[in-house]
């Protein structure tokens, strides 16, 4: 009894502490992604979190600390929403549609010197992010990409694993402060002009008239000149 007792106990003591957890990387990641991550103090982070400055550093020991493991956290909720996606769409074009329309939404929200400054200042972090997009959203990505060309959606001719490492570096070379983006607003509309240039680039006939409709459907309220 008494051991069922304090199993509850451990189990309602863990939850809580996965809670703050949850709260500290969730406020972290949203300053790290409206206004980067250089000028972001741990006094800012405890504040978003709505937790005391002692609270924060129970859980991390510096601001290095926070960046890892919010963008490790931030790296697996997107990789779910997209596996999400591919899972519950009725073919490929239209899974490869709902994650150009998710990302258009995180990509509202997003300043364009994020990333630039996640590899410039915290490069260790930056490394185990880009590991983890080779590992999980490159798979994922290549087995669209076959499902696709069994489907007959996608050209049975393109190779899918160089596709799939091609269209995830072109998803990050969107996220680079360059001559092609300054601001929110460019971010979205290169992100989406280079997703909607590589549908075309990999679809069959019968795949973009699928990708047409879906289009409509998702990619609506966007502010891409092509969509």
């Amino acid at each position: 009894m008494e051991t069922a007792k304090g199993e509850k106990c451990f189990h309602s003591f863990a939850s809580a502490i996965m809670e703050v957890l949850e709260k500290i990387l969730a406020a972290a990641i949203e300053l790290f992604g409206q206004y980067g991550f250089k000028t972001i103090t741990m006094d800012d982070i405890a504040r978003r979190a709505g937790v005391s400055k002692k609270t924060l550093y129970q859980h991390f020991a510096n601001k290095a600390e926070v960046v890892r493991d919010s963008v490790n956290w931030y790296k697996h909720h997107t990789t779910e929403s997209c596996m999400g996606s591919l899972m519950g769409a009725g073919n490929a074009v239209e899974a490869m549609v709902k994650i150009l329309a998710f990302f258009d939404g995180e990509y509202k929200q997003m300043n364009p010197m994020a990333l630039f400054e996640l590899q410039r200042f915290f490069p260790e972090s930056f490394k185990e992010f880009k590991a983890l997009l080779i590992e999980r959203d490159v798979q994922l990505m290549k087995e669209n990409i076959l499902q696709g060309k069994a489907e007959g959606v996608y050209r049975d001719s393109i190779n899918a694993d160089l596709m799939a490492r091609y269209r995830i570096e072109t998803a990050l070379m969107a996220m680079q402060p360059s001559l092609l983006v300054n601001d929110r607003a460019s971010l979205m509309n290169v992100a989406l002009e280079i997703g909607e240039h590589f549908m075309y680039g990999i679809m069959t006939p019968k795949g973009i008239t699928l990708y047409e409709e879906y289009k409509l459907q998702y990619l609506t309220n966007t502010t891409a000149s092509t969509i």
